[in-house]
């Protein structure tokens, strides 16, 4: 029979367990959506690396000159009857199809036409494809609010599970390099336990930077915490109308194509005498895209159609999108309507710090940022599945045989934990407020709950 260790390693003080017993509950809410981000990652990093997010479609042959994106266009919408063009998306190379993206009802579809002969290649639904659909899995587990504020506790408390283990890991004996370097010799449990404590140290750092980045996106710690600090102001552009419309009306499906600093920013407005000339008259798709091209675009890049009266053309490189080659080629540009001048430019280079940070930050978690990024996060997000899994196996192997119980470390006796513990849940919650939620709940069952109802008591232990 297993049994339920009851002596710290070397003798420990008893910190050592308690910190054990909140890396224990944290993993069993953590692990299994650790599993669904690394698993959802992975596919997502693969389809945008052996396609795109518009979905595979096959190279072109190069017959010709290039045919005016508005021919394109055209082609593309009449596919689509009562549709509306809404982006225009530039071949990545000269064998790589344009894309056009038309708007009917609450569809989006992404068209893929041969920029040579304007050949209708492919059309798909970006709403119901399996990349966006491993999107929503990935941030709302397909339940909306719920999901992402789930996530997001999950998130945070992987943080606390990496404090946690990093101080149970912190060598007290056999110098750095026995912490470092996992000992294969050793048998059943143990072997496992050096290889997760291991593993989980060479990794930790990463996944600190992945779970930070990810959280940007979430809604309570992202969008009420960060996004206000690392956000584009819209005041920087003087004298310019601003449209009640935000960067991220931009974003047509649940994928974020629009760059996380500038989500939050209202876009301009055309209708005035503002702004720098630019485009030439006429001001239309293809003499933006010409303007465009001579001006610093290159590859693929978005222009997005004026959506009203107001709307303006908006030309974009994001790398999350696969455009450009690395985020600091993130590029903004606003083009008034009608008269063809820019009212707003935004370089990456403008971005404030956190805005650089988390362009940097999602590019990477994201595999966007070349060959050697994406290799690096498929070995890494394969460590993390290990994480996982050799987790609960020690687990699995240290339980009673035959007993109903989960077998938690057991609680440190005489360990003066209230004070403590209510300290850090409240610092957690400030911090990462889903995360001091789950403490708090946590808490309560096991210093309230837990500790003063026997039949409870006995199946946790």
């Amino acid at each position: 029979m297993s049994q339920v260790e009851t002596t710290a390693p070397n003798g420990v003080n008893k910190l050592y367990f308690a910190a054990w017993r909140w890396h224990f509950y944290a993993g069993l809410f953590v692990v299994p959506f650790l599993l669904m981000l690394a698993l959802t990652g992975a596919f997502m990093m693969a389809y945008n690396y052996y396609g795109n997010e518009l979905g595979y479609t096959p190279d072109v042959a190069v017959t010709g000159p290039a045919l005016p994106p508005s021919q394109l266009a055209t082609a593309a919408l009449a596919t689509v009857p009562d549709g509306a063009v809404v982006t225009y998306i530039t071949p990545a190379s000269e064998t790589r199809p344009a894309f056009v993206e038309v708007a009917k009802g609450d569809a989006v579809l992404a068209i893929a036409v041969n920029p040579y002969t304007a050949e209708v290649i492919q059309s798909n639904d970006k709403a119901a494809a399996w990349r966006t659909w491993a999107e929503q899995v990935h941030g709302t587990l397909l339940i909306g609010t719920l999901g992402d504020r789930l996530i997001e506790a999950a998130a945070s408390l992987t943080i606390l599970l990496i404090a946690t283990g990093l101080y149970m890991w912190w060598p007290r004996s056999g110098g750095v390099m026995a912490a470092l370097v996992p000992n294969l010799a050793a048998k059943g449990r143990a072997v496992w336990k050096e290889l997760h404590k291991s593993v989980g140290f060479w990794i930790s750092a990463v996944l600190v930077i992945f779970m930070l980045s990810g959280l940007a996106w979430a809604g309570i710690w992202g969008d009420m915490y960060v996004k206000p600090w690392g956000g584009f102001p819209a005041s920087k552009w003087d004298n310019v109308p601003l449209s009640d419309l935000t960067h991220a009306d931009l974003n047509y499906t649940a994928l974020h194509e629009v760059p996380w600093a500038l989500e939050s920013t209202p876009l301009p407005a055309s209708g005035s005498d503002a702004g720098t000339p630019a485009v030439a008259q006429p001001v239309v798709l293809d003499t933006v895209v010409q303007w465009a091209d001579q001006n610093g675009f290159a590859g693929q890049f978005r222009v997005s159609l004026p959506s009203s009266e107001t709307g303006v053309y908006s030309i974009a490189i994001d790398g999350r999108n696969g455009d450009g080659f690395t985020p600091s080629d993130d590029r903004f540009v606003h083009i008034d309507r009608y008269t063809g001048n820019i009212l707003a430019d935004v370089p990456y280079a403008d971005y404030p710090l956190l805005g650089k940070a988390m362009a940097w930050g999602i590019g990477l978690h994201k595999g966007e940022a070349g060959p050697l990024n994406f290799w690096f996060n498929a070995v890494y997000l394969a460590l993390v599945v290990f994480l996982c899994v050799s987790g609960v196996v020690m687990w699995w192997m240290r339980r009673p045989v035959g007993a109903a119980r989960l077998a938690a470390p057991p609680m440190p006796a005489d360990l003066p934990m209230w004070k403590g513990a209510v300290l850090v849940a409240l610092a957690a919650a400030m911090a990462f407020p889903m995360a001091g939620v789950a403490l708090l709940v946590v808490l309560v069952l096991d210093l309230i709950v837990l500790a003063n109802l026997p039949i409870l008591k006995r199946l946790v232990s």
